[in-house]
């Protein structure tokens, strides 16, 4: 992976613009030295990483160092870049004054600036001879153009909504008649298979069908997966049944839980999903102090899948179990051929009976796993030539089941000629098992870290969607959820099989280090283990259900993501550029934070102990804050004078209002409350002056004000609408989704 920090470096780093003031000239003379300096490093990586994958030592060694190299080179270049930006926002007479009331520690810091760049490149130096001495070949085909993502080409949206079904129809039509049409008592109907198979597939199409959705009134899905608490299992449906309203369940006790929930669907005609369960006793778990699911003999449903069939035999009701096979030859060819054949390329394919050939016999390979079938097509749909398929059959693994769907994963991984996709891939492991996925909020993760670059004539967001869309039609993510207006890609998941591969692969490379349920941890895919120095430290971090209160961290840490932290004091955090935390109580959080002037992005999710000071303003390349079901007491002014800001979420607000330097906000959401109709409509005109705002949210309350953005595109009310507020809305001349 040094050549994708080298390149993530690079593309970071050349869009910033440390100017030749008088102030500044010597750092800009050896900051112009450090960048043509990473340029030449570049032409060593493809030979370095290559050498340092097929396991020489001394190589990795220097592999580890090339990447610190990289990364100290971006610190010390967006330190010599911040100094500038932030003396040239200080306009006028005052900050005139307060550019000269710093200048004594601005030369002490340009020192330290000097000093560190002088050691970056004797560090270059050093690594230059290493590459010599090991033999490392100069890779003279790379280029400047290199720096963007390879062409992607045409990538169908609703690649996988044709072939999910595939192989499954029969069985689809028999678990939605169970639901639909076998009596009136409260009983289960189970899915059973090995990981691959297509449970969840099947069991979210049958969840999503018209003939459900008509004869239900309620609907809840929960993933339950390895590691689970029956109280946050019930909260988590509480959630789903009631809304946004997070902050009054996450206050009950379990039995108030159980009986709110029970009380809820008593009256109703419910379908509940139980997503992957493991032990046989979850379901004793769930109630154990209340029996949260009542049977009002109405036809109520349970629906569950597992690998286990005790587990699905072991509910005390009423239960059908359905056990799927593996794909017989006729399906899987059907799969495999869906993917990597689709009907959208097949006129334009040459030597299409050859293919189909090939397809079949590598089709019988795969044993009729659904997960292999998929990966496997999608690989090849990106490698159309009679070659590479006979030579994939000659050389085909003896392995079986999982081990089987490894080596098809390291292939298509290997295959991603662009090493900001891989990344991008890798970085899904950092979040929990059967998490559901955002993807609006990972694209903004992606950006945060450098792993989209900057391409000529695309926003990142628009290649960050075509990554989406490259990863989903290789079936390395599941799609749970698009977009109605634009049939974007929403939410995500990924398989328990290709996440365990992520991780294993996301430590070999000193990628992640992931935490989960170890008082002092540093593991990586389940296996407790440490970095044997700091060059091989990791540089992202995430705790998942982490029961220590201090968390551990490299010096140098560039992500940090946690979730289900019942208290944690952070570390110092210097360097970090994305700080994601879910449901967590968070120690001293503004002190933790001060100084990290490299941050991008702060998630913030239904979090407790947390408070905003006006220091936040110094973090000039803050793009995300996000801060859903987090009770802020202030939102500090200097928030909307920081000029990289595009996406705000802050929830209750609480704020002076004013005139901003902030100009280039994209997405605001935004809980009004109990605000006044006068406050409000000062926040009308307030947001006004945001010229590239195109999505608002409003929650609680509709401004009643004449004032909106007029670059909105998208608009989004959750709140009580005492007007009609057509008259307003429709001037607006851009409005493209308007959602209640």
């Amino acid at each position: 992976m040094a050549e994708s920090a080298v390149r993530t470096v690079l593309g970071s780093v050349g869009n910033l613009a440390v100017r030749e003031t008088t102030f500044l000239c010597g750092v800009t003379l050896e900051v112009g030295f450090l960048k043509d300096e990473l340029m030449r490093l570049q032409a060593y990586l493809k030979d370095a990483d290559n050498k340092w994958r097929s396991g020489n030592a001394r190589v990795a060694v220097l592999v580890s160092q090339i990447r610190t190299a990289a990364y100290e080179a971006q610190n010390v270049i967006e330190a010599a870049d911040y100094m500038e930006k932030r003396n040239r926002l200080k306009k006028g007479f005052m900050g005139a004054i307060s550019r000269y009331a710093r200048l004594p520690s601005d030369l002490a810091t340009l020192h330290r600036i000097g000093v560190e760049i002088q050691r970056v490149r004797r560090k270059l130096s050093e690594i230059f001879s290493s590459a010599e001495h090991l033999k490392i070949d100069l890779d003279n085909i790379v280029a400047i153009e290199d720096l963007f993502p390879q062409d992607l080409g045409f990538v169908n949206e609703n690649c996988e909504d044709d072939v999910v079904m595939v192989g499954f129809q029969d069985e689809y039509k028999e678990i939605a008649d169970k639901l639909v049409c076998e009596g009136h008592v409260l009983s289960l109907v189970s899915i059973v298979a090995m990981g691959g198979a297509g449970k969840t597939t099947l069991a979210r199409k049958v969840y999503t069908s018209s003939i459900v959705k008509c004869h239900f009134d309620t609907f809840v899905w929960v993933t339950v997966s390895q590691k689970f608490k029956g109280v946050e299992l019930l909260k988590d449906i509480m959630k789903q049944i009631i809304g946004d309203k997070y902050e009054l369940v996450d206050q009950m006790q379990e039995y108030e839980v159980g009986n709110k929930i029970n009380e809820f669907l008593s009256p109703k005609r419910y379908l509940v999903v139980l997503d992957d369960v493991w032990e046989e006793d979850t379901w004793d778990q769930i109630n154990r102090t209340v029996k949260a699911f009542p049977d009002a003999n109405n036809g109520s449903r349970i629906l569950l899948t597992t690998r286990k069939e005790k587990v699905a035999t072991h509910v005390e009701m009423p239960t059908h179990v359905h056990v799927l096979k593996e794909l017989d030859e006729e399906k899987s060819w059907e799969l495999f051929s869906s993917k990597a054949l689709p009907s959208y390329r097949r006129s334009v394919i040459g030597d299409l009976g050859e293919f189909e050939k090939l397809g079949r016999m590598l089709a019988r390979k795969c044993d009729g796993l659904p997960l292999a079938l998929a990966i496997l097509g999608g690989y090849l749909s990106k490698n159309l030539s009679i070659q590479a398929w006979s030579d994939l059959l000659l050389c085909w693994p003896s392995t079986k089941n999982t081990k089987l769907m490894r080596d098809i994963l390291a292939r298509s991984y290997k295959d991603m000629k662009d090493h900001y996709l891989r990344s991008c891939f890798l970085y899904l492991a950092t979040f929990p098992e059967d998490y559901m996925i955002d993807v609006f909020v990972l694209i903004q993760l992606w950006i945060a870290e450098g792993f989209i670059p900057h391409a000529p004539k695309h926003e990142q967001e628009e290649t960050a969607r075509k990554y989406i869309g490259e990863l989903a039609q290789r079936s390395l993510v599941h799609v749970t959820s698009r977009s109605m207006a634009h049939g974007w890609i929403e939410v995500i998941r990924v398989h328990d099989i290709l996440r365990d591969w992520c991780i294993e692969e996301a430590r070999k490379d000193v990628f992640l280090m992931s935490s989960k349920k170890l008082q002092v941890s540093k593991i990586f895919a389940g296996q407790i283990s440490a970095p044997s120095n700091d060059i091989m430290a990791p540089y992202r971090s995430s705790y998942q259900d982490f029961s220590g209160q201090n968390l551990q961290a490299t010096p140098n840490l560039r992500a940090l993501m946690a979730f289900q932290l019942q208290s944690l004091s952070l570390p110092k955090l210097r360097f970090v550029r994305v700080l994601h935390i879910e449901d967590s109580r968070i120690k001293d959080f503004s002190k933790s934070i001060d100084g990290c002037i490299h941050l991008r992005c702060l998630r913030l999710i239904r979090c407790q102990g947390v408070t905003l000071t006006s220091s936040i303003g110094k973090f000039l390349y803050l793009q995300t804050i996000d801060m859903r079901g987090t009770n802020v007491p202030l939102v500090p002014r200097s928030l909307w004078n920081i000029p990289s800001l595009r996406h705000v979420n802050i929830g209750d607000y609480h704020s002076p209002l004013g005139s901003v330097q902030q100009k280039e906000l994209q997405t605001l959401r935004i809980h009004l409350g109990s605000r006044s109709d006068k406050y409000c409509n000062r926040m009308m005109r307030f947001l006004v002056q945001m010229t590239q705002l195109t999505t608002l949210s409003f929650v609680d309350k509709l401004p009643e004000s004449h004032h909106f953005p007029q670059n909105l595109r998208r608009l989004v009310l959750a709140a009580d609408i005492k007007q009609d507020p057509m008259p307003v809305l429709e001037k607006l001349p851009r409005l493209v989704v308007l959602q209640l």
